[in-house]
């Protein structure tokens, strides 16, 4: 059906949905409480769910029916706890905030035909393929996953207005420039170096951190104010579900009041007791700067990755709304000797991005109907090139004596698409099948690598020798989402191998769980 396009920003803490108008510039759309950001919480009981600031709100009294950080377990079995007495898969969660977001969209602009929505860059190939089942069991169709520091790049260079060299109208950097884009979000982190120039946007490296966000700088507020409580009342406030809710909540405000004050208060109530605690920003900077020094070192790896010196960087680009802690930008400022980039609105630039990203894959493929903007935007937005790289190395595990080893066939960092093949040889005489374990990792034990799944090389020929060789070829989209093929050398029969994931949705279970979202009222 005709429709918009949109792009989504599916993040730990909050998401937004943006769209194009029709000169091609992506705008947030609102949602129906008129917020650009839908906290990413979702309240489920007595039939419905209710995502948003509702969800958040009743979390500090029923905790155990409202489900947060879903984003942390993507790519996981189960979302980690019961909500409302009920196991529920990540991907079920996510589909409910995305149901949302369309939903409200909806209202303001009408049908919404297809989307993209946004991951870290550093997300496996297993959270990449979850995120694209939350957006079918939402009934969306997935045009693409795209990265979320590539989307912010997007989003920044077609704000002609922000772009130096930049003349009147051209929606494009006229001047090849090299930018990093520092983006740290409520529960993840990425660092990306991206080369734009007109009509070409190029990642050259990606580093990043799927467990470190503002989430553990709120968790860092929790303990300080637990620890003095407990100190004083001898009563531990994270023993207590709703008392530890409560202070979370209360630790997410102080930091954002400490990105625009120097200090504030906490108050703490537990088992009848109360407790109100100072902190300063000083404060807050010294108990949080680990986790600082994580994202700087991050940050200094991908320009190593890339050998490229900080001379070569022209624009410092903020993205996620951790950002807006002053101590991210200071840390940048001090490493780089440049001013980060904060023109556009952090915390949507990464939906933004997305919309420009669905324009574009629309227009590449001819699709006049799912686009509302003028033809010669269209046009344009065609000829764009978009050229990602791999976050993660990928290998086959290989027996080397008593050793399972990760055999690298596609090194980290390559540009995408992008395809390899190598020789393995059977282990056994008259072998019937060989498995194929597919790793991402830069580590040379299988075991410390990221196990995304496996397949079976089925119907060899009888009477096979040992030591025949298998021919495997493993390739990545654009995407980052992976695929394997083999070759029996001796027959010359070739396998499109399907990788079976060890804990992805199969298409029953994605059909099921659609048809559960579908039958839920979600407001």
């Amino acid at each position: 059906m005709p429709g918009k396009l949109v792009g989504i920003d599916l993040g730990t803490t909050f998401s937004a949905i943006a769209t194009l108008d029709e000169r091609g510039q992506s705008v947030t759309l609102p949602n129906i409480e008129g917020e650009m950001l839908t906290p990413s919480a979702v309240l489920i009981q007595d039939g419905e769910a209710v995502v948003g600031q509702a969800a958040r709100d009743v979390a500090l009294e029923q905790p155990e029916h409202v489900a947060q950080i879903i984003k942390r377990y993507m790519g996981h079995p189960t979302y980690g706890h019961k909500v409302a007495g009920r196991d529920f898969r990540p991907e079920t969660l996510s589909a409910l905030i995305l149901r949302k977001l369309v939903h409200d969209a909806e209202r303001r602009v009408g049908p919404i035909a297809k989307a993209v929505i946004t991951v870290p860059a550093y997300f496996d190939d297993t959270r990449r393929k979850a995120t694209k089942d939350a957006g079918r069991i939402a009934g969306l169709d997935v045009l693409d996953i795209l990265d979320e520091p590539t989307a912010a790049a997007l989003a920044y260079s077609f704000q002609s207005v922000h772009v130096p060299h930049q003349a009147a109208g051209e929606p494009l950097p006229i001047k090849e420039q090299t930018v990093l884009v520092y983006d740290l979000g409520g529960g993840t982190f990425d660092v990306t170096l991206v080369r734009l120039s007109p009509r070409r946007f190029e990642s050259l490296a990606i580093e990043g951190d799927v467990r470190l966000g503002g989430k553990d700088w709120d968790d860092r507020i929790v303990d300080f104010v637990a620890d003095k409580f407990k100190a004083e009342h001898g009563e531990d406030p994270r023993t207590d579900a709703i008392a530890l809710a409560t202070l979370t909540a209360a630790a997410e405000r102080a930091k954002r009041t400490l990105s625009k004050l120097t200090q504030t208060k906490i108050t703490c109530t537990h088992a009848g007791k109360v407790l109100t605690v100072p902190l300063t920003r000083t404060e807050f900077e010294t108990i949080t700067r680990d986790l600082l020094t994580r994202t700087r070192l991050t940050t200094l790896q991908v320009l190593r990755q890339a050998k490229l010196p900080w001379e070569r960087i022209d624009r410092v680009l903020l993205v996620g709304g951790s950002t807006h802690m002053p101590m991210t930008g200071q840390m940048l400022q001090e490493i780089s000797a440049k001013t980060p980039d904060d023109t556009l609105a952090v915390s949507e630039v990464v939906a933004r991005g997305a919309a420009l990203h669905a324009g574009i894959v629309s227009a590449r493929a001819g699709d006049t109907e799912s686009a509302s903007v003028d033809a010669d935007v269209r046009d344009m937005l065609g000829d764009i090139v978009e050229i990602n790289v791999n976050s993660h190395s990928l290998g086959i595990e290989i027996k080397q004596n008593t050793s399972r080893i990760n055999d690298v066939l596609i090194p980290k960092n390559t540009q995408l698409p992008t395809a390899a093949s190598r020789i393995y040889r059977t282990i056994a005489e008259n072998q019937a099948r060989v498995r194929v374990k597919v790793l991402q990792g830069e580590a040379l034990q299988a075991d410390a690598c990221i196990h995304i799944g496996e397949c079976w090389v089925e119907g060899l020929p009888p009477n096979l020798p040992k030591s025949s060789p298998i021919q495997v070829r493993c390739g990545v989209g654009t995407n980052g989402l992976i695929d394997v093929m083999a070759l029996d050398m001796t027959s010359g029969k070739m396998a499109r191998a399907e990788i079976h994931r060890s804990s992805g949705l199969t298409e029953e279970e994605i059909a099921r769980e659609a048809a559960w979202v579908k039958g839920l009222r979600i407001q």
